[in-house]
């Protein structure tokens, strides 16, 4: 009977989880409906002046035009290249800093500082300097874009690793473990959390850096789009390049987001 009771009560708990998130994402998709749609009527009635404000059919249409050409998969292509690599870049050498600076507590010390005004600068003050250097080409984006998420994925993992408990580290080194052992077997699983974390954040800051960087110097992709947009006041340029912007970035956040959630379901978490 005791099992009989328990097997009811956990169905009735996944009964309650799966009715919660099916009204978390009914709500999250009748709010973005209803709020598209208040926007296309506020400009049909003239609610709102269609010409600053757009809306979303004029914002469709425009995007349709350049898509019959193919002209906006084109500059989609370029900010999506340029931000993946950016991407990628970031989080690869944020991970191996991370790592190397909790290896070596000395020199995390000597950095900390360094970090702390990096983090603090804003990046797009290097923006000239990038160009100098490297030129007008994507390559000085990818490097903005790499700037802006490098550090964040660096602090935040590096915070990951040295959160996980001294005491299991201790254990293992007394078995004869040694440090690289314990970095594998202890540090990184149990930092597993923080690393899903930060890449969620590298996701939004490499975005930045790319969109940043296409201000200043690119000829193609979305943010050139907008600068292009801005200039000859077409607000239905801008706006739907926005959109995209933003259509990109959260299928990019929800592959992570659906990562974390494998990650979870794997060590019999719930969010």
């Amino acid at each position: 009977m005791l099992v009989e009771s328990v097997s009811d009560s956990q169905r009735d708990y996944l009964r309650r989880c799966r009715r919660r998130d099916r009204m978390v994402v009914a709500v999250r998709w009748g709010a973005l409906l209803f709020f598209l749609g208040l926007w296309e009527l506020s400009a049909r009635l003239n609610w709102i002046d269609p010409f600053l404000l757009s809306s979303p059919s004029r914002m469709a249409l425009s995007m349709a035009s350049l898509a019959r050409t193919g002209e906006l998969f084109s500059h989609i292509a370029v900010t999506l290249g340029e931000t993946l690599a950016g991407f990628l870049l970031g989080s690869l050498l944020g991970l191996g800093l991370a790592a190397l600076l909790w290896w070596s507590p000395t020199l995390s010390r000597i950095l900390d500082p360094y970090l702390v005004i990096l983090n603090a600068l804003p990046k797009i003050a290097l923006g000239p300097v990038l160009i100098v250097w490297m030129g007008s080409g994507p390559q000085a984006i990818i490097v903005m874009s790499l700037l802006v998420s490098v550090v964040v994925t660096l602090t935040t993992v590096l915070g990951g690793f040295n959160e996980v408990s001294r005491e299991k580290i201790t254990l293992l080194r007394s078995f004869g473990a040694t440090k690289r052992q314990c970095f594998c077997m202890v540090v990184l699983p149990g930092s597993l959390p923080t690393i899903v974390s930060a890449l969620k954040l590298g996701i939004g800051m490499s975005w930045v850096g790319v969109i940043v960087g296409e201000f200043l110097v690119s000829r193609a992709g979305l943010g050139y789009l907008i600068v292009y947009g801005g200039q000859v006041f077409r607000l239905d340029l801008v706006m739907g390049a926005t959109a995209i912007l933003c259509i990109l970035a959260a299928l990019m956040y929800f592959f992570v987001a659906y990562f974390e959630k494998r990650l979870r379901d794997k060590r019999g978490e719930r969010p």
